[in-house]
């Protein structure tokens, strides 16, 4: 299965380097010789740096890279990779929540309570927040336990309340 782990912004100078958002915590996905997948093709990280923070980066946060892909040596090889959108071969023995493991699912209380249906993973500097289908926003820091098709919440009192 594959994963977005990142989105081409913008070339970068006139060699072939671009600028990508990484959306992943896993960093390795930007060492060189790593494949990843764009607009149905593989791509090869020769190089690449993190870019510093604007802004006070976060834990969570998404991070920039400056990265040159094998075969792109060009501003206009770059250019053609503006805006592309990155995808690799989900890691095996990560923790964690993946986000598209997320959506769809049903959002309970512990008591059994159900809040609605997640459509979304919105980026958020204090905590990512699951978007629900009747538009109530979660911090993930509330989510406690996650079981196929089912996220149980521990809430504080009238955060439903719309």
């Amino acid at each position: 299965m594959l994963l977005e782990v990142g989105q081409v912004t913008r070339p970068h100078g006139l060699r072939g380097e671009v600028v990508v958002r990484l959306v992943s915590n896993a960093t390795e996905r930007m060492a060189p010789g790593s494949t990843l997948r764009c607009r149905g093709a593989e791509v090869v990280v020769e190089q690449a740096r993190e870019l510093p923070s604007r802004g006070g980066g976060h834990a969570g946060s998404c991070s920039h890279w400056l990265v040159s892909f094998a075969g792109v040596s060009t501003r206009e090889g770059a250019e053609e990779l503006a805006g592309a959108e990155l995808f690799a071969e989900a890691m095996g023995g990560r923790e964690g929540l993946w986000v598209h493991e997320l959506i769809g699912s049903e959002v309970c209380s512990a008591s059994g309570e159900e809040h609605g249906k997640v459509t979304a993973v919105q980026a958020n500097p204090a905590s990512d927040l699951l978007v629900l289908d009747g538009g109530a926003l979660v911090p993930l820091r509330f989510v406690v336990n996650v079981v196929p098709g089912r996220v149980i919440v521990n809430a504080p009192e009238g955060l439903f309340d719309l």
